[in-house]
């Protein structure tokens, strides 16, 4: 059995070098991982398996490390060793709890603290919705960090440079600390336990034993996070994180059973398909979770799961079994892809929690070499299978691959992967923002389409009355001709025509909000048709567009925008300089700490507003939009807009 820990948190808080450390405990030394993709580091400790999944620490790239908690039996975020820190580490301590996955806080580089400890859980407190739990504090000597304690067994440990910690003499000056955050960590742990508080309001001092087992169970059990503290840069701390996941994380068997709860599944699942990669020369790799023994050629998913390997890059071979909880690398399964729980015979959507968030960057991708034109949303639809926040669709205005992304990281990595994979540059383009354009008076018009060919002619005349309409109302067709003056059979290919003419108004966008009305007409026994009349109808509404005041509009959207309470007073500028409006906020539920800020805004600024959010709220914040409604723009801005648009091509 091999249990596995994903290893969070955010960038430079020294995630790679502690997995580092894990594996190197025992001499196995890992390479490092390809830019923002998972690196899945197996190691021995004391004769156990274990599997470390190392996630990059972009924002950008939280939902690669939401991947990670798919394959968890436990989590171990790491933090910078100040109180500030605890704010980017609140979307990793939030997409934890939302998995439910058992977690342990790993403050860093604890050498360099100029906090108290007991200051950055409480800060760390605030944005997470369970208690934490402080299982060591610091010994200090002349202000540098030396060493640690541990609460549990009030053993004090030397920090020693690259190596284990030795054991030695609780300082003097130490005691009245300690016994401060031994009485602290034990009043928590008695929220959990009903003997240890009947022991604590006794007065009995519990046994060490007790104590951790009470600490393995609620781990286990999800119930509380408990924070540690080390330099993994130095060595420092290494063995005891490790003795804590080893007695106190839990087995595959509990992640098993977690996720066929979340899913709502008949049946546990045999394993999860948590990330995948292109690579050159390989096609699509998958990386695979084994919840069950997996012998070769059973099914997973409907399907044997195709050519297993081991995680390690460096090592190819062929496995014919794969034990419970180990991960493994597929190639081809076909049928297999990211973000899958399968049971034997078919593949599942993964619980909720792993929908990531929206895509807050658009842009349209053109390749730069015009032999590439056909391959590129091949190799878009291939990165987006195994990339989850990665939206690719098409341009409605140019037909082009527009990609939504989480920030200009995230589209880097992009452009990065279609080179070294599929070998192709891509430019990238800001899509415009989608205009419309309307009337502001009524106009009747009449247009005669006659034509003579030397057959049959083509003849068809038309009494049109065009009006605005009710905003959101789209296009509307009426007619009220008398006396049959438009046959009956005629008059929907008028209104077809009328219709035609909305696609590209006089000022050069769809037309919307308009009503049309057919008043009357005259018809040739011989030379008319439906063609005609259609011609009729599209050209005499075109004549009439341009005589009713034409208005341009501009789409409105709605936006979310989740970010730190802290930060929620600065937002309201923000909206303001982007001559939106504010709505309100409130508490966010699904986020403790953080608020949820609505606004109006044009569709325009959805780019710069993305870019305004992420740097007022340190990289943190996001939004989601969605298209509210459209409104009149007028004056100097829509002046600019017309006439960029009238250098476009029709």
């Amino acid at each position: 059995m091999a249990r596995t820990i994903a290893v969070l948190g955010a960038s430079g808080t020294g995630k790679s070098t502690l997995v580092d450390r894990m594996c190197a405990l025992e001499g196995q030394p890992h390479p490092a991982a390809a830019p923002g993709e998972l690196r899945v580091a197996t190691f021995t400790h004391l004769d156990e398996t274990w599997q470390a999944i190392d996630t990059p620490g972009s924002i950008e790239l939280l939902h690669v490390a939401t991947d990670a908690l798919l394959a968890a039996d436990a989590a171990v975020v790491c933090v910078a060793p100040d109180a500030a820190g605890a704010l980017l580490a609140s979307p990793y301590l939030h997409a934890v709890e939302a998995a439910g996955t058992p977690a342990i806080i790993f403050i860093n580089r604890i050498d360099e603290a100029t906090d108290r400890v007991r200051d950055i859980v409480a800060a760390l407190q605030d944005y997470a919705g369970q208690p934490i739990v402080l299982r060591q504090v610091p010994i200090r000597d002349g202000g540098q960090v030396t060493g640690a304690v541990d609460l549990v067994s009030e053993r004090a440990w030397s920090y020693r440079e690259g190596a284990p910690s030795t054991l030695i003499e609780l300082p003097a000056g130490m005691l009245d600390r300690e016994q401060e955050a031994r009485s602290a960590l034990l009043e928590h742990l008695s929220e959990f336990d009903d003997h240890l508080l009947e022991e604590l309001i006794d007065d009995k001092e519990p046994p060490s034993a007790e104590v951790y087992a009470i600490c393995a169970k609620i781990l286990a059990e999800n119930r509380a996070i408990e924070a540690l503290i080390g330099s993994a840069a130095h060595g420092n701390g290494i063995v005891r994180i490790m003795k804590a996941l080893r007695h106190e994380a839990p087995p595959p068997a509990a992640l098993r059973e977690r996720l066929q709860a979340q899913a709502s599944l008949s049946e546990p699942p045999i394993a999860v398909v948590f990330a995948s990669a292109h690579r050159k020369h390989l096609g699509k790799t998958l990386l695979l979770r084994a919840l069950e023994p997996l012998a070769a050629g059973r099914p997973v998913g409907g399907r044997p799961a195709g050519q297993l390997t081991p995680a390690d890059p460096r090592d190819s071979h062929h496995l014919d079994e794969v034990p419970e909880g180990m991960i493994v690398s597929a190639v081809k399964a076909d049928h297999l892809s990211a973000g899958r729980l399968a049971t034997a015979g078919e593949l599942h959507e993964t619980p909720a929690w792993h929908r990531p968030q929206p895509p807050v960057a658009y842009r349209i991708l053109a390749p730069v070499a015009e032999r590439d034109s056909v391959k590129l949303s091949g190799a878009l639809a291939s990165l987006a299978e195994g990339d989850s926040a990665l939206i690719v669709s098409q341009d409605p205005a140019t037909g082009g691959a527009l990609v939504g992304t989480q920030g200009p990281l995230h589209l880097r990595l992009v452009r990065q992967r279609l080179k070294d994979v599929f070998g192709m540059e891509v430019d990238e383009v800001l899509p415009a923002a989608d205009y419309r354009e309307t009337i502001s008076r009524s106009h009747e018009t009449a247009y005669r389409h006659k034509k003579q060919t030397g057959g049959a002619g083509q003849f068809a005349d038309v009494r049109l009355v065009i009006a605005p309409g009710a905003r959101g109302s789209g296009f509307t067709f009426s007619e009220v001709v008398k006396g049959g003056a438009v046959p009956k059979n005629y008059i929907p290919a008028v209104e077809q025509g009328a219709e035609d003419a909305m696609e590209r108004g006089p000022l050069g966008f769809p037309v919307v909000d308009v009503s049309v009305t057919l008043t009357d007409g005259q018809a040739h026994a011989v030379d008319s048709s439906d063609m005609a009349f259609r011609i009729a109808g599209r050209q005499g509404t075109r004549e009439a567009l341009k005589a009713a005041g034409p208005v341009l509009l501009q789409p409105v959207c709605r936006v979310a925008i989740h970010a730190p309470a802290l930060f929620t007073g600065s937002l309201g500028p923000i909206i303001s300089s982007h001559a939106g409006q504010v709505l309100g906020f409130d508490t966010d539920p699904d986020a403790k700490g953080w608020e949820r800020f609505e606004a109006l805004v044009p569709g325009s600024v959805l780019g710069p507003l993305a870019n305004d959010v992420r740097a007022a709220t340190q990289g943190v914040g996001w939004f989601e939009s969605s298209f509210d409604h459209y409104e009149e723009l007028h004056g100097k801005a829509a002046d600019r807009i017309i006439q960029e648009r009238a250098k476009e091509p029709a």
